[in-house]
């Protein structure tokens, strides 16, 4: 007897819009989180009256009916929608030598760029408009109609010949990285210091590890569909998706920690929890990272030997110090939301508290945060390497934490004195609530050094969504990859229906 059609382990964003669709397809879904908390790596938490993300912040295209983003994909096809506010500019980078507006308005982005240099701004112009001519080839085949096996083949050929007639001049530019980009086309040493900056914040790597595409969708979603917070923030996102599961007949378990996923005759048959209940389906997908999926929830036996090291050799990206406060408002009237410090211009901007980044949603959003007061998120890379839980903890964090808060004092001076509840949160504490590997936000795999682990994996029934299946550490790719795999599991003809549908209602 199955329990169900397919059972999913984690709710983050992967894993969510992987098991919503296929509810809205008609699977018996089981989804099975280990905290008490959905959301993943983007659930959000309450303390004292401050509500915090606890992870992504930044957010584009949900509401816009031109948008490419692969969530509102997902949250109009199982018919939700979220409530949200735009905002432009989207927040201030602050580099020594100057701060300046970062707008998603093109025009206006440049004019702040040709402020600092001339020069420069000229160069980004070309830099961005060789990018956006990938954008607009790429636009023309939604994510929703992708999928993670060959078949995508026949979709793209009986659907969208036409867009992969315009794709075809450049496919050179689809498999190279942002870096290649820009040593074409810029010369000025601070606007490739931006550039980089820029990769950073959207991949976790510089430009030469980027690759062109994500920058491409980037810049053309931000100019073209804009720049928003949802009212609640990223916890509206991830009750659209659980609403939207259960609507259509979906389970979510709380609380429901997987402790292996059963394999029989190099078949995924269902999951064994931390009490002793076995859950059985002949569908297992794994939201969980590449290292815990083939570490911890499955046996070494499970696995080719060959492939299992090679996938537990991923290089991952770094973790991050988190500094969540609760602060004074007063007098705090002209404040943006999201603003980047990179404190030293003449180290790389991947050296641990060397870049710091802001989120204050409560600008938006006032619910956040009781009366007269404002949440903050700031995090900065930090390895996992060195952190233990001994003696010397407590004076690590606040050591630590440090260069986040002079970081804060470029936006709010006096932000120590206004400071009424302080979390700082280190990469034991990513690891340990999130069980995540590391306390990582997924693979480092720098464009031309190798391909992104597909969905599939080689045991029969078992898929893996999330982080480690496609470039990217953000809110896009992960919804992107449980396209991929739920598409993977219908027929074409159901996904097909799917985009008449959604066609229908834009």
């Amino acid at each position: 007897m199955q329990d169900s059609d397919v059972i999913v382990i984690g709710s983050g964003i992967g894993g969510l819009c992987t098991a919503s669709l296929l509810a809205r397809h008609g699977k018996r879904v089981i989804v099975c989180e280990s905290h008490t908390i959905a959301g993943g790596a983007a659930h959000s938490f309450e303390r004292r009256g401050f509500k915090f993300d606890s992870g992504p912040s930044f957010y584009c295209g949900l509401r816009n009916a031109q948008s490419l983003n692969p969530l509102k994909q997902v949250l109009d096809v199982i018919g939700e929608s979220l409530q949200v506010i735009p905002y432009d500019p989207l927040g201030h980078y602050h580099f020594p030598e100057a701060t300046f507006a970062v707008y998603s308005n093109a025009k206006m982005y440049r004019h702040e760029l040709h402020k600092i240099t001339p020069q420069g701004a000229k160069e980004f112009q070309r830099f961005a408009e060789r990018l956006l001519d990938l954008y607009e080839a790429m636009k023309g085949i939604p994510t929703l109609a992708l999928r993670s096996d060959w078949q995508v083949i026949l979709v793209l050929l009986q659907r969208y010949l036409p867009s992969l007639a315009k794709m075809l001049p450049h496919l050179p530019l689809v498999q190279a990285s942002v870096g290649n980009v820009m040593d074409a086309t810029i010369q000025d040493t601070w606007v490739r210091q931006l550039i980089d900056l820029e990769c950073f914040l959207l991949s976790g790597l510089k430009a030469h590890g980027t690759i062109a595409p994500e920058v491409a969708f980037m810049l053309g979603e931000r100019s073209r569909a804009g720049v928003e917070y949802p009212l609640g923030g990223s916890a509206a996102i991830v009750n659209a998706l659980v609403r939207g599961l259960k609507r259509w007949g979906g389970q979510l378990r709380l609380g429901c920690h997987v402790e292996k996923i059963l394999v029989e005759s190099n078949k995924a048959v269902g999951v064994k929890l931390q009490n002793g209940e076995v859950l059985k389906a002949p569908i297992v997908i794994s939201n969980a990272t590449i290292w815990d999926t083939y570490n911890h929830l499955l046996n070494p036996e499970d696995l080719p030997a060959a492939f299992r090291e090679v996938a537990l050799n991923t290089p991952a990206v770094d973790s991050f110090m988190h500094l969540h406060l609760g602060i004074r408002a007063t007098g705090l009237d002209n404040l943006t939301g999201h603003h980047v410090v990179v404190h030293n211009s003449s180290q790389d901007i991947t050296t641990p508290g060397n870049t710091c980044m802001i989120s204050i949603p409560s600008v938006w959003d006032k619910t956040l945060a009781p009366e007269g007061h404002h949440v903050i998120h700031a995090y900065t890379l930090e390895p996992f390497a060195g952190w233990q839980r001994n003696d010397g903890y407590e004076q690590k964090k606040k050591q630590k934490a440090q260069s986040l808060y002079r970081a804060l004092e470029k936006v709010i001076p006096d932000i120590r004195e206004r400071v009424v509840l302080e979390l700082i949160g280190t990469p034991l504490t990513h690891a340990h609530y999130l069980r995540r590997y590391q306390g990582t936000y997924g693979p480092a795999i720098a464009a031309g050094k190798g391909m992104f682990p597909s969905t599939q994996t080689p045991i029969k029934g078992l898929y893996r969504v999330g982080d480690s299946t496609m470039p990217g550490i953000g809110v896009p790719a992960v919804a992107a990859s449980g396209i991929l795999c739920a598409n993977s599991l219908v027929e074409r003809s159901q996904t097909a229906d799917l985009l008449v549908l959604i066609s229908s209602t834009s």
